[in-house]
């Protein structure tokens, strides 16, 4: 990120973080088959409304346990995914997920070698890849799939998902884009306007979605004002 960039944009990474897949140590850069279904694990944990530290915590519980590929994930079986799940604090919905988990990667190996990659190429445009996505098993639904392919973004020629109601609602709190503009299409467009406009680069753009995500999840959504760390540049709390 260059130096001279807008200070707000900065402030905004810098206080609320980077790409959620960093985080966690994944490295999305090449398209390797296995980071991307790292992702897509940690995707479907964030996908259900818990804490972020929660998912981490549950996130490294199957990484301690070498559960991180399909294959992995179909051998541990139910008991032991429940297990997993619980270690990390993912108490609440350990059942549900795990057998989501389960039918997701079955799917996964039969219709597409168990590689994301594959489904990605088979899509004919970006609906159909969302579509796909979600026809891999019940339970992955809008949210998860738009967690999902935000940081693919860039990575996935038809991951150009539209920004989530919280990305939304923290841009329009900050003044990043204005009130009355409300296609989602028209958003993502001046998004990404602003963005290469301050001299940041395009492939950093999901940290920029990223920060805005924490920023909506955590205070915009919250109406938490007085302890946002963006709070001199909110225009509903001044």
């Amino acid at each position: 990120m260059k130096e001279k960039g807008h200070p707000k944009l900065k402030r905004l990474i810098e206080r609320l973080g980077s790409r959620f897949s960093s985080a966690l140590g994944i490295n999305l850069s090449s398209g390797d088959k296995r980071e991307v279904f790292k992702w897509f694990l940690a995707s479907i944990l964030f996908g259900a409304r818990i804490s972020e530290t929660i998912v981490i915590n549950t996130y490294r519980a199957f990484e301690e346990g070498g559960v991180l590929f399909p294959e992995d994930i179909l051998d541990t079986g139910w008991d032991g995914l429940v297990e997993i799940l619980d270690r990390g604090g993912y108490v609440r919905y350990d059942f549900k997920t795990a057998t989501k988990l389960l039918d997701v990667c079955r799917s996964l190996i039969e219709r597409f070698k168990g590689d994301l990659n594959v489904l990605h190429s088979m899509a004919s445009d970006e609906a159909d890849l969302e579509k796909r996505l979600k026809a891999l098993g019940k339970g992955i639904g809008d949210v998860m799939v738009n967690i999902f392919l935000r940081e693919m973004r860039g990575i996935w020629k038809k991951a150009e998902p539209y920004p989530s109601e919280l990305v939304i609602m923290a841009a329009r709190n900050t003044g990043i884009i204005p009130e009355e503009i409300k296609d989602k299409k028209e958003i993502l467009r001046l998004l990404m306007e602003k963005w290469n406009s301050e001299g940041m680069k395009m492939k950093d753009f999901p940290d920029f979605e990223a920060a805005l995500l924490r920023l909506g999840k955590d205070y915009c959504r919250k109406m938490a004002c007085e302890r946002c760390p963006l709070k001199e540049d909110c225009r509903r709390g001044s």
